[in-house]
């Protein structure tokens, strides 16, 4: 799975996304839940939009994302309390506990197999305080055969032309081609990502998340907080972290 050209792109092509917004959610999110503004985990975090609003809003925010490209243009930008870490979310690995963990943008969907999410999702679980808050959204099934499948979107800004192809391959799996055409003097030099998309079923999504000790707050049509239905392209799942008296931090149940 390769990011290299779209990180180079990728704030521009994104511009369109409110990102105060999109950090309000979550935080309103965070605190009705019973979550408080301590150390944040932004997993997944990209070029880090919503980690430099996260800090802005009182957060000690760890940023983690697995690649460079996208951490190289994250820690270009003034990121005061904030701290970018290079890691495969399937293998997080943290100094110590966090207090909230919000993973955005479908980025769960880029994992290839539901096994690669238990894997984030135990990980994520390792380094939950109790009360700890895990926030994410994730694409439906729904929006896999029915909105991206086999269509192809096209997107032009001042500097960049993109072509956005999607293959649907079954089994809730888009395969995803970019195409990028930057203006290079009289002509266009052109660079592609490809990565894949894997839509969950939420029942395996809820089982995981009980199974790795989270209790499953609520589960909303993404970015509301009304229940989702059938039509439903993103959800958002919200669930905390109950320790019991038995367990202790980085081992299992006794």
């Amino acid at each position: 799975m390769s990011y290299d050209a779209f990180a180079a792109y990728y704030d521009e092509l994104t511009a369109n996304i409110d990102y105060p917004a999109l950090a309000g959610y979550f935080d309103r999110l965070n605190l009705r839940f019973g979550g408080k503004r301590g150390i944040l985990l932004d997993l997944a975090c990209g070029t880090g939009s919503l980690s430099l609003l996260f800090a802005k809003m009182g957060y000690d925010v760890i940023g983690v994302d697995a690649s460079p490209e996208m951490l190289d243009i994250a820690t270009a930008k003034p990121h005061d309390g904030v701290q970018f870490l290079c890691q495969d979310m399937t293998e997080l690995d943290m100094y110590g506990t966090i207090d909230t963990a919000i993973c955005a943008l479908d980025s769960l969907n880029h994992l290839e197999s539901i096994d690669d999410v238990r894997k984030v999702i135990e990980r994520v679980a390792l380094f939950c305080d109790n009360n700890a808050v895990f926030i994410f959204d994730v694409n439906t099934p729904y929006k896999h055969e029915k909105v991206l499948a086999d269509r192809t979107f096209v997107y032009e800004t001042e500097n960049v032309f993109c072509v956005w192809e999607n293959e649907y391959i079954g089994g809730g799996i888009t395969e995803i081609t970019l195409d990028f055409f930057e203006r290079d003097g009289e002509l266009y030099r052109r660079s592609s990502d490809y990565f894949t998309e894997t839509a969950f079923p939420r029942e395996d999504i809820v089982k995981l998340l009980t199974g790795a000790g989270f209790k499953l707050c609520a589960v909303f049509e993404y970015p509301k907080e009304n229940e989702p239905g059938e039509t439903t392209e993103k959800l958002t799942f919200v669930a905390k972290m109950i320790r019991s008296k038995n367990r202790e931090y980085g081992g299992e149940a006794k």
